[in-house]
C-alpha cells in the first residue's frame, strides 16, 4: 500500500530570521479505493508532537512544542482519502522548534502513519491491533537569512 499512498512537503525556499516557517504536508491516495488513515502524529492534526527530524547546518534541533497522550483513537481521528484524493494539513514550525538562526535548514517527517487500512468497519482498529504504514515524504529545506 506505501506506493499507492504518496506524502509531499514544501517550504518557502528562503526566509527571514524570525519569520514564520510555514510547511504544506500533503497525502495523496493513488488506488481505487479509499484509505482512512489515523491522524494522530502527523501534521493533518496539526504539530502536537515531534513528528519531524529538523537540523540547521546538520545540528539537529530540539522538539520545544506540545506532546499529546492519549488513550485508543475514535474513529473521527482517521482522515479518510477517496480514491484519487489529497488530504492537505499547514502547519507553523517555528512555534516547535528554533529557527532564529541563520542557516540551512533540513525537515525530515518522522513517520510512520500510526494506523491506515481500506476498510471502514475497521475504523477504528481495537487497541494493540493498529496497522502502521511507513510512506515515504522526502525531505524539504529552507534558508534562513538575517533580517
Amino acid at each position: 500500500m506505501a506506493e499507492s499512498l504518496i506524502c509531499t512537503m514544501s517550504v518557502p525556499q528562503r526566509l527571514q530570521a524570525g519569520a514564520p516557517v510555514e510547511l504544506v504536508f500533503r497525502l495523496s491516495n493513488l488506488t481505487p479505493q479509499p484509505l482512512f488513515v489515523l491522524s494522530w502524529h502527523t501534521p493533518l492534526e496539526g504539530l502536537l508532537n515531534d513528528i519531524f527530524h529538523v537540523t540547521r547546518d546538520g545540528t539537529e534541533l530540539p522538539y520545544t512544542g506540545e506532546m499529546m497522550k492519549r488513550g485508543p483513537p475514535a474513529a473521527s481521528a482517521y482522515v479518510t482519502l477517496a480514491p484519487g484524493s489529497s488530504a492537505e494539513a499547514q502547519v507553523e514550525l517555528s512555534q516547535a522548534y528554533d529557527f532564529k538562526q541563520p542557516g540551512k535548514y533540513r525537515i525530515e517527517f518522522r513517520g510512520p502513519l500510526k494506523d491506515v487500512t481500506t476498510k471502514r468497519a475497521e475504523v477504528p482498529h481495537p487497541p494493540g491491533k493498529p496497522q502502521p504504514l511507513e510512506v515515504e515524504c522526502a525531505a524539504v529545506e529552507t534558508t534562513i537569512v538575517s533580517p
